[in-house]
């Protein structure tokens, strides 16, 4: 692998002597050769479009495309390489791969100054800078930023949720991190997806797409037959899950302190038993 990249920087300068050698050949023609984003081709000067964005987001393990693009981009003998500089790695050299790692790739649109770092399966590793590199004399370079996320989801009130016979059911899943909304929510209960025109009734769900992604289920009137694990599966995120425990009147108080269950008694029965015993003590 390093031999490979040693080639490969040897031929990226080859590259670069030639250009130097073709600049000072044109120089008396063109005063421009001396801008170090010359492209060496008489009455034309390169440079980076900059309308192209330099921060890309990308989801964990989905394909990842990073995209320079150069304008005046018409002299063949020039190359343009991708770099990572977390290990100072040469990535590509025109069309070429030249690492071990088949998840990068270069792919070039003919007739376009568009040349783009492709990486497959990206991992939270594959964060950090990237350099796009023109062979011109002095070279001239881009800088790209790579964030690699995992979109997460989460139900707001679990991970456990006590309602009583008769009320409404209200769960919200927020998806976080995500770059994009979503295409879809979907929520399971036990498993099987929730149909909003089953036999039923009473069950409507509210998504809203944006920055931060959510999705409300509400199940009306709430049967003991309601009771049970409900699955949130947004399309690009973990999905996330909740318990609901329909309880009617005839359960013993149940209540939850920070996502604990307690069965005591209530309070003011804890009191008489209390205050029963210290009369018999002291009588």
């Amino acid at each position: 692998m390093h031999s490979l990249a040693i080639i490969a920087v040897t031929t990226t300068l080859i590259y670069s002597a030639l250009s130097a050698v073709h600049s000072d050949s044109n120089a008396s023609d063109n005063s421009l050769n001396e801008s170090p984003t010359n492209n060496v081709t008489k009455g034309s000067i390169s440079y980076f479009d900059s309308n192209v964005s330099t921060n890309v987001t990308a989801l964990l393990g989905r394909t990842a495309y990073l995209n320079c693009r150069v304008k005046n981009f018409s002299n063949r003998t020039l190359q343009v390489s991708w770099l990572r500089h977390r290990d100072v790695h040469l990535l590509t050299v025109g069309h070429y791969t030249y690492t071990n790692d088949q998840r990068f790739k270069a792919i070039h649109s003919v007739h376009t100054g568009d040349w783009t770092l492709m990486i497959k399966y990206p991992q939270h590793t594959d964060s950090g800078v990237y350099e796009c590199q023109v062979s011109t004399s002095p070279h001239m370079s881009a800088y790209f930023y790579l964030y690699v996320v995992e979109a997460i989801s989460e139900i707001l009130g679990g991970p456990e949720l006590y309602v009583d016979v008769g009320s409404t059911i209200n769960l919200t899943c927020v998806v976080r991190h995500s770059p994009e909304p979503p295409a879809y929510i979907i929520w399971n209960h036990e498993g099987t997806i929730i149909t909003y025109s089953s036999k039923r009734g009473g069950v409507s769900v509210k998504t809203e797409r944006e920055d931060v992604s959510r999705s409300v289920l509400l199940i009306r009137n709430a049967h003991s037959s309601d009771s049970g694990l409900y699955t949130c599966n947004p399309s690009n995120a973990r999905p996330s899950n909740i318990t609901v425990h329909v309880l009617n009147g005839e359960h013993l108080e149940a209540m939850q302190f920070s996502g604990k269950i307690s069965t005591y008694p209530p309070l003011t029965l804890t009191a008489l038993i209390v205050l029963s015993t210290v009369y018999f003590m002291y009588c």
